[in-house]
């Protein structure tokens, strides 16, 4: 929750509360990947002393997953920890017998770069599906990426 708090603007409203992080985590098909700022996975057990940079939460139905969040703090960021939280993920995927990935980001998010650098193609939008604190709303692009 820490990094989720840092790493997500609060003016998009895109960071989940406690409550939706532990449902999501809840379910058998959801995975959570911690990576520290040198992108090596973080034992989930709570017997690691290495502060967490990043995190990836996703969830799978048959041969299919869907990215749900992924969050870099931002001191970590532009430093390869998202591309390395991606790969570990494109990893844990394929020994899950995983062929595609899906994720959907806001019109304008920044990662956009780092999607289409590790293969994610747009191939659909959603108009005004995202409503920011102000009450704007913004587009919703979906990504897709073989694996």
């Amino acid at each position: 929750m820490a990094v989720m708090e840092t790493a997500f603007d609060p003016a998009y409203g895109e960071a989940w509360n406690r409550r939706q992080v532990a449902d999501a985590l809840s379910m058998p098909s959801t995975h959570a990947l911690v990576v520290d700022a040198d992108g090596a996975i973080i034992a989930g057990d709570g017997t690691t002393t290495r502060a967490p940079a990043g995190f990836v939460l996703s969830r799978h139905v048959l041969d299919e997953e869907e990215l749900l969040l992924i969050a870099v703090v931002p001191g970590c960021r532009r430093r390869g920890v998202g591309e390395t939280l991606i790969n570990h993920l494109f990893d844990a995927a394929r020994g899950r017998g995983i062929t595609r990935i899906y994720l959907e980001m806001r019109r304008g998010n920044p990662a956009l770069h780092l999607y289409r650098k590790l293969g994610f193609t747009p191939i659909g939008e959603r108009p005004n599906y995202y409503r920011m604190a102000n009450g704007e709303r913004i587009d919703a692009i979906t990504f897709g990426c073989s694996i």
